[in-house]
């Protein structure tokens, strides 16, 4: 797949998140149950407004949040807690096909930041389109939205 970065600005928008720390091959496993567990506590709690499932990876020992868009402040509740993305410049890029080939849009921008001049700033994200029943039948179709935070 052929990968169209571009640079864009990343807004801060609000999270509800868990935090942890996982190895890489943990990933499968513990980013879709951490969703899970916000939006259980969300639904409970009966917070209107959440959007996509976002996971936002601080740093390079895997650090991460993970969690949801809102639309509102969010005063957090047990484990689920408040948060925001960075705020700032973002290289981008829209992945589309299984999570398991995520690595190469990750490659395809920090490559492209290279080649153009751009250093990073240490964090980057995930953002999930929202689920369709197609993707089951069709894994290629997965959408993903992937940035990368820049130094100004």
């Amino acid at each position: 797949m052929e990968y169209d970065v571009r640079l864009d600005r990343s807004i801060g928008a609000k999270l509800a998140v868990v935090r942890l720390c996982a190895g890489r091959q943990e990933l499968p496993r513990v980013v879709p149950a951490a969703c899970g567990k916000v939006w259980a506590e969300l639904r409970a709690l009966g917070v209107k407004g959440a959007g996509r499932h976002v996971s936002l990876y601080l740093d390079d020992k895997i650090n991460l949040e993970v969690g949801v868009e809102l639309d509102s402040p969010f005063a957090g509740h047990g484990d689920v807690v408040a948060s925001a993305l960075p705020k700032g410049p973002v290289a981008t890029v829209a992945h589309v096909g299984p999570y398991g080939e995520l690595g190469k849009a990750h490659r395809a921008i920090r490559q492209w930041c290279e080649a153009h001049g751009h250093a990073l700033a240490g964090s980057n994200w995930e953002i999930y389109g929202h689920w369709l029943d197609e993707w089951n039948r069709d894994p290629s179709r997965i959408r993903t939205d992937i940035f990368y935070l820049l130094k100004e």
